[in-house]
């Protein structure tokens, strides 16, 4: 446990605590949050630039959670800007009384915008064991730095990206840093200690975000949990532009009866490549589907039981790699694509490739990628809201060349070198789905490729493990085929205080009441036999 991060620092006592002996020790109780109330955040304790801050409200609360009566203060504040035009970070803390001298930060979602619930889980997290509040964790988030239109769908208004500020704090981590900082400041201010070990738990945004605090500040955190991260969010970005360009296309886009078609006629091929039936693709590896075998006759579009030319196309494109013929400066050349032929599922509400075709103006029905490429064109990129996103062409950009090559040295969290949140006694736990329709798992595996290559395999093993989920998705989203749940706070903790490291985890598929070894990549799960409902049958095999 690496206690030489944590500096207590004498402050005002709000709260009686009993003697701290590690994190197993617990005050006897809440925080007085009228003393919090209206508190100043000094800007000089965050060591990113800002005006300050201040706490919004305080207030006493008792809330179920986890099925736990627990009572904590909830604290809102506001960090605000140097550029006046820049809206506020607003950020929420909450105090357990009886804290475990442990903190946790939250990461986002999306565009975020809005800040994720103190009382929530950790992705991929277990349902049967209490989630980091309720097991004593002071724990907080920030919506980055701006608030999303609520009109907006989920997490996909991105109009913060016309202020520089904004954008920074949001794509750069800025906010997480600001955050962290003022989170620190007001658990020294309630419980008159520093925590003894801090955490950063995130998916998807969040995962980028969890890599991004281990990359930029490899002190700050204790423990990681990167969850299916969206680390080089510039490269995915141009290739969902250039898919949104195919799609758009009359007759390129495959309607929910194609996607259905589509992914049934993969799951028979590739289902049994594991050793077992059981709807899930265990091996994706071995599972090379050609969806010309689904080609309709003349390549026409003929009905709901083949696809046309143009839709193979699509597919096709979908599930391959994205190359860009020009350097932008983040050094990233290419995004891997999605597993539509290797059992991700196209038709997931919302996360999926939508209902209905993408034009402009875009339709929300239409896949979460394309509103998100039409969000970043108007905003990001040309910074004009009347901007027609099919009009962009990832390919071949034009003037805007320039300004994709910035903004990839600010969106791409691509750097490799985690060796010294390594020698900090930092612990990273990387996970992701196999069946993500969102973010790649091709895309998290090349980043912990370069990690090895960059620290060295034996360096990497002591502190970073990854594992890839058999037919699990985007953050369980939907009706996955496996919707996951293991117990990664627990195992991080182990591994943070006790030199612990996951031995032989267990995932359970909280729909299907099925466990699974959770294999460290590049191994799969393959059935030997028994009850396939237990973890026991199967063994982890490359």
């Amino acid at each position: 446990m690496q206690t030489t991060r944590r500096l207590a620092v004498p402050v005002m006592m709000l709260l009686v605590t009993t003697a701290v002996a590690g994190p197993a020790s617990a005050t006897t109780k809440v925080p007085e949050c009228g003393a919090l109330a209206g508190l100043k955040i000094p800007a000089s304790v965050m060591s990113l630039p800002t005006t300050g801050g201040r706490v919004t409200a305080a207030a006493a609360t008792t809330a179920v959670v986890s099925g736990k009566t627990i009572r904590f203060c909830q604290v809102d504040a506001d960090l605000f800007p140097v550029d006046p035009a820049a809206p506020a970070i607003k950020m929420r803390l909450d105090l357990p009384s009886e804290w475990n001298h442990r903190a946790l930060m939250f990461g986002g979602g999306g565009y975020n915008g809005t800040i994720p619930d103190p009382a929530s889980n950790v992705p991929f997290g277990p349902v049967d064991q209490p989630v980091p509040l309720a097991r004593g964790y002071a724990t907080f988030a920030s919506d980055s730095g701006h608030q999303q239109n609520p009109a907006s769908p989920p997490s996909l208004d991105g109009s913060f990206g016309a202020n520089d500020e904004a954008l920074t704090n949001f794509a750069a981590g800025d906010a997480l840093k600001k955050t962290l900082d003022a989170s620190r400041f007001l658990i020294r201010r309630a419980y008159a200690a520093t925590p003894t070990e801090v955490f950063f738990s995130g998916g998807s945004t969040g995962g980028r975000e969890a890599l991004n605090v281990a990359q930029r500040w490899p002190t700050a955190f204790d423990g990681v949990i990167s969850a299916f991260p969206a680390w080089n969010n510039l490269a995915e970005i141009l290739d969902l532009g250039y898919l949104t360009r195919i799609m758009s296309r009359p007759g390129a886009f495959p309607g929910v009866d194609k996607q259905t078609l589509l992914y049934t006629s993969v799951i028979a091929a590739c289902d049994g490549l594991d050793g077992l039936r059981d709807n899930i693709v265990s091996n994706p590896g071995a599972c090379h589907f050609d969806p010309r075998s689904l080609r309709c006759p003349g390549g026409t579009d003929t009905g709901p039981a083949c696809l046309s030319d143009l839709q193979i196309g699509s597919v096709t494109a979908m599930s391959s790699p994205f190359r860009w013929p020009y350097r932008v400066a983040s050094g990233e050349t290419q995004y891997p694509g999605f597993p539509f032929l290797s059992g991700a599922d196209m038709r997931t509400p919302f996360l999926g490739f939508g209902t209905t075709a993408p034009a402009n103006p875009m339709p929300v029905t239409s896949g979460y990628g394309m509103q998100y490429w039409d969000q970043w064109v108007k905003y990001f990129l040309t910074r004009n809201p009347q901007q027609n996103s099919l009009d962009i062409d990832p390919r071949h950009p034009g003037k805007w060349l320039g300004r994709i090559s910035a903004l990839s040295t600010i969106e791409d969290r691509n750097n490799a070198d985690l060796g010294p949140f390594a020698r900090a006694g930092g612990k990273l736990i990387l996970l992701h789905g196999a069946a993500d329709e969102l973010v790649s798992p091709y895309s998290t595996s090349d980043y912990y490729e370069r990690v090895r290559a960059t620290v060295g395999p034996r360096a990497t093993d002591a502190f970073l493990k990854y594992y890839v989920v058999p037919g699990a998705n985007h953050a369980n989203f939907g009706t996955p085929a496996v919707a996951a749940s293991w117990d990664s706070l627990s195992a991080l903790e182990r591994w943070v205080d006790r030199g612990q490291p996951p031995a032989n985890p267990v995932v359970t598929d909280t729909a299907h009441a099925r466990t699974r070894p959770l294999c460290a990549y590049p191994d799969w799960p393959r059935y030997r036999g028994g009850d396939p409902a237990l973890a026991s049958s199967f063994t982890c095999t490359h």
